[in-house]
């Protein structure tokens, strides 16, 4: 919520810079009004008619005195704007709440007020404010919507001045700003359990030791009311009072999200494109695994991750999930093409240690780039990855091998390997391939290499 006063805008003010502001604010009226009282003027001066001096000096000081005017008018005015909500979904609507406040002891005179907001989300909402009373209030607010996801700053707001006869036109500028961030489609994905995956807390049980730190792999001191049946002898024997084994505890499942952002990877832009709907895939993931009770992590092809997550990724419950979902939209809401044509970073930080689950988004691969992600699967409990078919996505064809032909050439070298892979075609739902996924790796149906939404 952004708020300011126009007051702010009139701080600066000089008595030169004064004059020049004042009929810069002449509109064509006032402008047409002072040319032809100019004019009168000298037509009076030279054919020395008295009467036609007076209608001049009329025509030509309405205007300035208008501009004086309304130049000097000093509202104290307070502005709020509201986002509901700040963060929405690509192609989701946002309304966005205005509120003036008049906390001076004189009334207003006709304001019109204006927010200032970039072009993708629509055309710049304006409302005309009638005479607003000593500590009135006036509320109004308009509708944003944006195809394209991104952040985008809201604001200054804006208040038009002017006089009654249409004469001058001032703006004076708040001084906040607000940002609305359009993050990536979320699609619902099915509860699937994955043949070979780790689970953790939720939809399985492995067992480990606790996860607090390197301490616990060694018997603690005996606490009252611990189970003399957990005393471990031989560590009583070395520290001289009574230890007991800890309890194991369920060990929370990973997922490793990786997202191929590599520019040469994809054709085309827009959000029907091929690069959105891998982000919109990757962001669903994230949030579905999350929800499941995962720790889960994104990585990109350069082997960055989203700042702030932990070494297992993120992981919570309640408020906790619902920020650690926030961090991660908020990151994929800017991602965009990396400058980088391999995968081998993404690897490097893969190889470090057993990834759980590991799911791809994937362009068009070459034959070394398909290699380097084959290496990835060895690290991880169960690999999916989800390759969009170049051929169908862009409807043009290069010389040499047939993209299809070199695609599904590439699909057969990631199954080999130990992947689930499949082919996405332009316009598949991703809940229907995420379901064939998990088919294919319960060895309910052969790899098809392709589904159609």
């Amino acid at each position: 919520m952004g708020t300011g006063g126009a007051g702010q805008a009139e701080a600066d003010r000089g008595e030169t810079g004064g004059v020049r502001t004042a009929l810069a604010g002449l509109t064509t009226r006032g402008r047409s009004f002072l040319a032809a009282g100019i004019a009168a003027a000298i037509c009076a001066y030279v054919l020395g008619q008295s009467d036609l001096l007076r209608v001049g000096l009329l025509l030509a000081v309405l205007p300035l005195t208008c501009a004086t005017v309304v130049y000097r008018t000093r509202y104290r005015v307070s502005g709020t704007r509201r986002l509901a909500p700040a963060r929405v979904p690509a192609g989701t609507e946002a309304r966005v709440h205005l509120r003036m406040d008049n906390v001076s002891r004189l009334p207003t005179g006709l304001l019109m007020l204006q927010d200032r907001v970039p072009y993708v989300l629509g055309p710049r909402p304006r409302f005309v404010l009638d005479r607003v009373e000593p500590g009135g209030r006036r509320e109004v607010s308009y509708r944003v919507r944006s195809d394209l996801r991104g952040r985008y700053p809201l604001g200054p707001l804006q208040l038009r001045l002017t006089d009654p006869f249409g004469m001058c036109e001032l703006t004076r500028s708040f001084s906040a700003h607000d940002t609305l961030t359009v993050i990536p489609r979320v699609q619902p994905l099915a509860a699937v359990r994955f043949s070979g995956e780790a689970q953790g807390y939720g939809d399985g049980r492995q067992r480990s030791l606790a996860l607090a730190g390197e301490d616990d792999v060694i018997p603690r001191g005996y606490r009252y009311g611990d189970d003399l049946r957990r005393v471990h002898w031989r560590s009583t024997a070395r520290y001289g009072e009574l230890m007991v084994r800890r309890e194991e505890q369920p060990r929370r499942a990973r997922c490793t999200v990786l997202l191929d952002t590599r520019g040469g990877a994809y054709e085309g832009a827009g959000p029907d494109s091929a690069f959105e709907w891998a982000v919109s895939g990757a962001a669903s993931v994230l949030v579905h695994m999350l929800e499941r009770g995962f720790s889960v992590r994104l990585l990109t092809d350069s082997g960055s991750v989203v700042p702030g997550e932990g070494a297992d990724g993120f992981a919570g419950t309640g408020q906790e999930t619902a920020e650690a979902a926030g961090l991660m939209m908020d990151t994929l809401a800017v991602i965009d093409h990396s400058d980088g044509t391999g995968l081998s970073r993404a690897y490097d930080v893969l190889r470090g240690g057993n990834e759980g689950l590991l799911v791809a988004f994937l362009g068009d691969l070459d034959e070394e780039q398909a290699a380097t992600v084959a290496r990835m699967s060895r690290r991880s409990g169960g690999a999916v990855a989800f390759v969009l078919d170049p051929h169908t996505w862009v409807r043009e064809t290069t010389d040499g091998p047939l993209p299809g032909d070199r695609h599904a050439e590439r699909l057969r070298l990631l199954r080999e390997s130990g992947w689930t892979a499949l082919s996405v075609p332009r316009g598949a739902a991703l809940n229907a391939l995420w379901q064939q996924a998990d088919r294919e790796r319960s060895g309910l149906v052969p790899s098809s290499g392709e589904a159609r939404g």
